[in-house]
């Protein structure tokens, strides 16, 4: 029985960052869901699944409009709304349904909290795992303006603002783990393998997702952000990237998201 249900639009690298988590730990996932453009047919509930001719005319009133990234309304349960207040996915329960888990990073930390006795990598005192929590707390900022960036490059409506915001948040978080790897402890924060490192490995995959919109920004007049320079500019970053990529507990996510851009 899985300890943790988690509903997404599917692939999703956040998402990722639990099942990495779920295998280093040993902690049992149930995972649901459908690609973005057929979430309008799924029912957002625990009990996820696609609907029927007769859900959607039963369940009408659960229509709501639709959020950031759809552009349809979606059928949203109450208990749905009750567990997940923002209504946004990824969406984790506890076994019972009744405790929703919100924010990728979260339902990171509720796995490594799940598996906590198998391996540490939530840190092994206060001062390590708040040293990680200041990692996925950066993460977030990244990941708002990669968001922001992505889903514009996808409706073909990016601007030179939204490419600035998204480059200067590479750069930064970027910057931030290459100082972080200069310290030769081997992963971004110590000595061991990480929710830092997992998070990071997942933001910067799902950024790849810029790769096969590089005709859209050469006709902007824009370069793209994730380019041939990064490894000279981050090496140390770039190199953990391709490392753990490879590693057996991220490579079944990571490295058949990264053949749809032309891997990295």
């Amino acid at each position: 029985m899985s300890v943790l249900r988690i509903f997404s639009y599917l692939p999703n690298p956040r998402i990722a960052k639990a099942t990495i988590a779920a295998r280093l730990c040993g902690v049992s996932l149930e995972v649901r869901g459908a690609p973005v453009q057929e979430l309008q047919d799924w029912l957002w509930d625990f009990d996820a699944h696609p609907l029927s001719v007769e859900e959607r005319d039963a369940l009408r009133h659960c229509v709501r409009t639709g959020r950031t990234g759809f552009t349809s309304a979606l059928y949203k349960t109450d208990a749905f709304l009750a567990a997940h207040p923002f209504g946004a996915v990824p969406a984790a329960f506890d076994p019972s349904g009744q405790t929703g888990i919100f924010e990728s990073n979260s339902i990171l930390r509720a796995v490594a909290r799940l598996g906590d006795g198998r391996v540490p990598l939530y840190g092994s005192d206060a001062y390590s795992a708040s040293r990680i929590d200041g990692f996925l707390d950066a993460s977030l900022l990244f990941a708002r303006d990669t968001q922001l960036y992505v889903l514009a490059l996808r409706a073909e409506t990016v601007s030179a603002g939204l490419h600035a915001a998204a480059q200067q948040a590479f750069t930064s978080y970027l910057s931030g783990i290459e100082r972080a790897l200069a310290s030769g402890a081997g992963f971004i924060a110590g000595g061991t393998l990480s929710l830092a490192d997992i998070c990071f490995a997942a933001e910067l995959a799902l950024f790849h997702n810029e790769r096969v919109h590089h005709g859209q920004l050469h006709r902007a007049g824009l370069a793209p952000v994730l380019s041939d320079g990064v490894a000279a500019e981050h090496p140390l970053a770039w190199a953990h990237f391709g490392r753990l990529c490879a590693h057996e507990a991220f490579a079944p996510d990571i490295e058949p998201y990264l053949e749809a851009f032309g891997k990295h």
